[in-house]
């Protein structure tokens, strides 16, 4: 009875998250211009026009350069952080480690008019760049996250081996460290970079109409009347993400990632 009752609180939980992929899915499929589930005429039209129309493609690409340069900048910064939090652990270590978990921790829209304002002062308000290193700046605790779980996991001993035999530092660090860690270097960009691509307020309020993302572009679209390319571009970014958690939990180190201790050692 206990297992049947699992089974069913299972199925349920299930029901209930696929339940609004089902429904956006079925409106991206309607033939009129129409918001209709089930779908009304069922057509790929509104899937040929997200990838005919300048107006989405445009911003579709800002979205990926944005999203794509961001992540690996978190990344570039969040890696010799943890290293360094990692190798001495110290007063000085845990205040850098505190500096870049704080801009998760802070409500988005409090972030986004911080950068706001810090780029209206230095003049890059606007501009593409600044969007990129601000959401570099907002995501960079994923990355130090996953490289800090990474990194908790390695055996000293095998550096300690690999310092007997002669290595020197960068050698362990490019043969031993380096290969243990990149799993979780991918990881951290990919959470990065999913994040990146779906962020609004951060977006709008550096670059504002000037540099329109994805979501700004949807927000933009939604006063003016509701189309089912919306629901395109929904199902698209779901599965963009599923794609991109699926490679994470099928060739990264999953529980570990989600915090568990054991990880890869079982």
């Amino acid at each position: 009875m206990t297992s049947w009752l699992k089974r069913a609180y299972v199925i349920v939980i299930l029901l209930l998250l696929l339940a609004p992929l089902v429904v956006v899915t079925g409106v991206s499929l309607n033939g009129p211009q129409t918001l209709r589930f089930p779908p009304v005429e069922p057509s790929l039209r509104w899937y040929g026009t997200l990838f005919q129309d300048s107006a989405w493609l445009v911003p579709l690409g800002h979205s990926l350069l944005i999203a794509a340069c961001a992540s690996a900048l978190s990344v570039s910064v969040a890696l010799p952080l943890a290293l360094f939090a990692w190798e001495r652990n110290g007063i000085a270590a845990r205040l850098l480690t505190g500096l870049g978990l704080a801009p998760f921790t802070l409500p988005p829209v409090i972030s986004a008019l911080g950068f706001m304002v810090f780029w209206m002062t230095v003049g890059g308000y606007g501009q593409i760049w600044a969007t990129i290193v601000s959401h570099a700046v907002f995501l960079v605790t994923l990355p130090l996250v996953t490289i800090s779980l990474g990194l908790k996991g390695i055996d000293r001993a095998l550096l300690e081996a690999a310092r007997v035999m002669g290595a020197g530092r960068w050698t362990v660090l490019r043969t031993v460290i380096g290969p243990l860690v990149l799993p979780f270097i991918v990881s951290g960009y990919a959470f990065a970079f999913v994040l990146s691509l779906n962020e609004y307020i951060i977006a709008y309020m550096v670059a504002g109409f000037t540099v329109e993302t994805i979501p700004i572009t949807i927000f933009n679209a939604l006063r003016y009347g509701y189309t089912p390319i919306l629901g395109v571009v929904s199902v698209l970014f779901v599965l963009l993400a599923a794609v991109v958690f699926g490679l994470i939990g099928k060739f990264g180190d999953l529980p570990r990632l989600m915090g568990s201790e054991r990880g890869s050692s079982e």
